[in-house]
């Protein structure tokens, strides 16, 4: 077994695989970059080695910077994490040539897997069932238009390098195809550097069932039972379970052999995912199941397989690299309970889910039992999340003896679990997981667009009436200034005087929007009035981190964290943080953002493509300037009809937030 190995990778997954590592005794070295010097992951680790800027261009994407930190640390084996140079095969080789084991599959399996047509050719020719399409060499846009028109709409586009939902478009009619070919074939190369792309008949119920799959050196191949991973937004996976609901005995073993028949087709070694496209328009048989692509390394949902198999796929991985067998054979294997997983990102959803950075103020963990409850985060309290990569902070996993029991697990750990300070997905989630469609297993891709009237309502992200209560209560009692005989709210030092009915006003802004609070109090109650609602108000008990109101006769469990400097509270209540500051000023709502004269940054970024020139007329919805931040690419278009009057920014540019890139002419409006 290796003494040292190097981490090639950064956040959840590199602290992920350093606890493996510690607890089998081998020491890590972490990789770091400018913006990456404070990490979690290059605190945890044993040594840690400078690599670059901190753009991923300048740092982790640099094959040659790793190799030098490996050797100049003694380790003798690399772990790619995901993302990154995980599925390179140039890098792969070069760590062989450099005597350091890397630990995932050979140079040549990787690119056997790396281009999905090429893939798909190869399982074509293994007996693998794949879906009807076109994987050819000719790229040019007329052909693959009439290729598309052959398959019939919808196509789906996809970029035949790298994955995660890059360059992958639904095209539904000839019309738009040659438009949304070429951003598909502009983020492709973006991504990947290569432009390259297959088209593929576009199911219309689909689901995403992948496979857990190893193979060891000495020729062993076993599978690890499937999981879902249906429920996705933009092609990016949001929840995962396993094992996928609905699918019969029959069926799981088929689909577990034809994963093992693709890993054996081309020798692989280490831990990989065979995925598949499930038809879920009719009763999934044996027969139901396309391969769609295999990623040569460890999945982001890779914990969910873990925990029904009762197994540490990143100890496998290592005892594989090392020149071990696979730990388990297949008849040794078995599913036990259910587990979920859900993403936690730095975004948010009511603003088009942008992704957010910002330092997170602090962490709350769900008061549930290690064996039930896994937060594997990448990120602690004053931690920042940054520009530079990828916005997810953690992922929160929970188990269950049945799927039923895990689904009721997970909302009270997601209830009980905040990051604060950085405004993320957590109310989303909470959306997704209780939403009657999900709770009955009913899955498939097109989950989110089909229920997102229901996933982001009109009130998203705004304070309910309870908590608005709650807040004025917390700030016009003064809770703040003491936790002496706080279950009696009368005992706290304020103008409050018994038997005498008291008003006081207070000013709170949450969401950006100000709102005033009257709070009423004679004898042993209080009432707070917003507008014409009145809410009659108890509190029951408080200390440093929770807090209980019975409001108008209902009891509601509230945790919260206090910024005294900010005068600032945030209440967790249904796995979602709620922030109220305290309105200590005379302030004023003032215009911010874009409007009709001039097209403003949603947030910092690089400008991709600018689309029109100064002095263009340009209508109303017409695309003008593309930009990319943190792997999201989006398209900003004219709010009206009008003429370009000044482009302030040029491709390659970086923005901040806010800043104006171009402005409309204050003349009339262009006919």
């Amino acid at each position: 077994m290796f003494s040292t190995i190097l981490i090639a990778n950064r956040g959840e997954i590199a602290c992920r695989v350093i606890k493996t590592a510690r607890h089998m005794g081998i020491k890590t070295v972490a990789v770091y970059s400018d913006a990456d010097q404070d990490a979690l992951h290059v605190r945890m680790a044993d040594d840690a080695v400078y690599i670059g800027g901190a753009k991923a261009s300048e740092s982790y994407l640099i094959a040659d910077r790793i190799i030098e930190a490996a050797k100049l640390s003694g380790a003798e084996a690399v772990h790619p994490g995901y993302g990154f140079l995980s599925e390179n095969a140039a890098f792969a080789e070069r760590c062989a040539k450099e005597g350091i084991v890397f630990i995932g599959p050979s140079a040549k399996s990787i690119d056997a897997m790396g281009l999905k047509d090429r893939a798909k050719a190869i399982m074509q020719d293994a007996g693998v069932p794949v879906v009807p399409g076109y994987q050819g060499d000719n790229q040019d846009a007329a052909f693959l238009k009439g290729e598309a028109e052959k398959i019939g709409f919808p196509v789906l586009v996809k970029a035949v390098a790298g994955g995660g939902g890059k360059g992958m478009r639904r095209i539904d009619s000839a019309k738009s195809f040659l438009e949304d070919l070429e951003s598909c074939k502009r983020e492709a190369k973006a991504a990947f550097g290569n432009d390259a792309v297959l088209i593929e008949k576009y199911i219309e119920k689909p689901r995403h069932i992948e496979v857990q799959v190893f193979g060891d050196s000495h020729g062993n191949y076993v599978h690890l039972f499937e999981r879902d991973c249906s429920v996705q937004r933009r092609h990016q996976k949001v929840v995962e379970e396993a094992p996928a609901p609905g699918i019969s005995e029959d069926a799981r073993a088929k689909i577990g052999a034809i994963a093992v028949k693709a890993a054996a087709a081309i020798d692989y070694c280490g831990a990989g995912t065979v995925e598949f496209i499930v038809d879920a328009s009719q009763a999934i048989t044996e027969k139901s199941f396309y391969f769609m692509e295999m990623n040569t390394r460890l999945q982001v949902e890779h914990p969910v397989s873990e925990l029904i198999s009762g197994q540490d796929f990143v100890e496998w991985q290592l005892l594989i690299a090392a020149g071990g067998k696979i730990p388990c054979m297949q008849d040794e294997l078995f599913i036990d309970g259910h587990a979920f997983e859900l993403r936690i990102y730095a975004e948010d959803p009511a603003n088009n889910f942008v992704p957010q950075i910002g330092v997170i103020e602090d962490v709350l963990i769900a008061d549930m039992d290690e064996s039930v409850y896994r937060l594997d985060s990448g990120v602690e309290a004053g931690d920042q999340i940054s520009v530079y990569y990828d916005p997810m902070m953690a992922k929160l996993i929970c188990w269950g003896e049945s799927r039923e029991i895990a689904l009721k697990r997970l909302k009270q750990a997601l209830e009980g679990t905040a990051f604060l300070g950085v405004r993320n997905n957590q109310e989303y989630l909470r959306n997704i997981i209780t939403h009657p469609a999900f709770v009955s297993a009913d899955v498939h891709t097109h989950f989110v667009p089909q229920y997102e009237g229901d996933l982001l309502p009109a009130d998203y992200g705004q304070a309910a009436p309870y908590e608005q209560a709650a807040a004025a209560v917390f700030f016009g009692l003064g809770l703040y200034r003491s936790f002496d005989d706080l279950d009696d709210p009368w005992a706290v030092p304020d103008n409050w005087r018994m038997n005498h009915a008291v008003k006081k006003n207070i000013r709170l802004r949450t969401n950006d929007e100000l709102m005033t609070y009257v709070i009423h109090g004679h004898e042993a109650n209080y009432q707070v009035s917003v507008g014409d609602d009145v809410f009659d108000m108890r509190l029951l008990h408080m200390d440093d981190e929770a807090m209980a109101f019975e409001v108008d006769g209902v009891t509601h469990h509230m945790k919260y964290t206090y910024d005294g400097a900010a005068q600032s509270l945030t209440l967790l209540s249904q796995g979602r943080p709620v922030v109220f500051a305290r309105d200590r000023y005379d302030l004023h709502d003032s215009a911010a953002g874009g409007n009709d004269a001039q097209i403003v940054s949603p947030m910092p970024g690089t400008i991709i493509k600018v689309l029109v020139k100064e002095g263009a007329k340009v209508s109303k919805d017409e695309p003008l300037i593309i930009m990319e931040a943190m792997k999201l690419e989006m398209t900003l278009r004219a709010p009206k009809d009008g003429v370009i009057a000044r482009l302030n920014h040029a491709e390659n540019d970086q923005v901040l937030d806010g800043a104006v890139l171009l402005e409309f002419s204050q003349e009339e409006e262009a006919a």
